[in-house]
Parts: structure tokens; C-alpha cells; sequence
């Protein structure tokens, strides 16, 4: 109800996404990103990010970095970390720190695999019967005896790799 008088107060071409917003109980308007910007990221091949980790420095950060342009040994320890976690998110150390993120992925692997499995299973038990004959160790070699006797593809494929006069592979 709220939206359709919306509508009809705006217009129909000049609604807006910031109306509707409105319209569904959101007190402000939603900031969309730019991503035309440099964004900022964590990375070990680039150790100097585009942009700062903090954009939007508070009265506080704004002061250590005007007491940043003096002498530096005027700083304190904790005043030099938290100059550096202004420009950074995360040191070295912190970004090649191990996870326990593989056991998840592990897991998830293994699931996978076991889920697929029981399903091959299924499918071979129950959807698709035995294995064809075509599939068996004899049946592979006459045919292979049968395309070398034919001489099939003998400049570049499984011809070319046969000795005729030893009746072997060539090494």
C-alpha cells in the first residue's frame, strides 16, 4: 500500500531504488559500492595494497597520522601498529598463519567422493546391469591386434608406434 502510494506520488518513470528501500522499512539509503575504485586486499605477491585498509580515518587515527609526519622514535611501539593497521589488515605473519580450512575442504572432498561412489554403486547394481565384454583385457587386445593388422593412422597414431618386421612396440 505503501509502495503503490509511493508510485503514485513519484511517477512511474522517476521511481528509484533508494523509494523503495524506503517503502520496505529501511531507515536510510543504501550506499551501493563504486567499483570503478581500487579496493583494497590482503595479498603476498603484492605487498603494497592500491589503497589504505582504513578509508575513513576517526579523530584519533587522524592525530597519530599528523604526529606520524615528525620524528618517528618520538612513536611508540603500539603507536607504530596501529599507523601500520591503518594501511594494512593483516602483516605477513598473519596472512601464511596456518587454517584448519584444509579439514573442511578435505571433508568435503571425501563426502563428495563417498556420496559419488555409493551412487556409481547404484548405477551399476541396479540402472546399467554387468560390465560389457568389450571392457575386458582380451577383447582390447584383438582389437588393437585388429587396427595394427588394418594399419590404421600409420604416419602419426598407434601404427606409427608398432614394429612390423620385430612384431613389437618400438621403444
Amino acid at each position: 500500500m505503501l509502495a503503490a502510494r509511493a508510485f503514485s506520488l513519484i511517477g512511474k518513470r522517476a521511481i528509484s531504488t533508494s523509494v523503495c528501500l524506503r517503502a520496505h522499512g529501511h531507515a536510510g539509503v543504501i550506499k551501493a559500492e563504486d567499483f570503478s575504485l581500487p579496493a583494497y586486499v590482503d595479498r603476498r605477491d603484492v605487498p603494497l595494497p592500491e589503497v589504505a585498509f582504513v578509508r575513513d580515518l576517526s579523530a584519533q587515527q587522524k592525530a597519530l597520522k599528523e604526529k606520524e609526519k615528525a620524528s618517528w622514535t618520538a612513536l611508540s611501539v603500539d603507536e607504530k601498529v596501529e599507523l601500520y593497521r591503518i594501511k594494512f589488515n593483516e602483516s605477513y605473519a598473519e596472512m601464511n598463519r596456518g587454517s584448519n580450512e584444509w579439514k573442511t575442504v578435505l571433508g568435503g572432498v571425501l563426502f563428495f567422493l563417498g556420496v559419488t561412489g555409493l551412487i556409481l554403486i547404484w548405477q551399476k547394481h541396479y540402472m546399467y546391469g554387468p560390465i560389457p565384454h568389450t571392457f575386458s583385457d582380451e577383447w582390447l587386445s584383438m582389437q588393437t591386434k585388429r587396427m595394427l593388422d588394418m594399419r590404421i593412422n600409420p604416419v602419426e597414431g598407434i601404427s606409427s608406434q608398432w614394429d612390423f618386421e620385430k612384431n613389437e612396440w618400438k621403444k
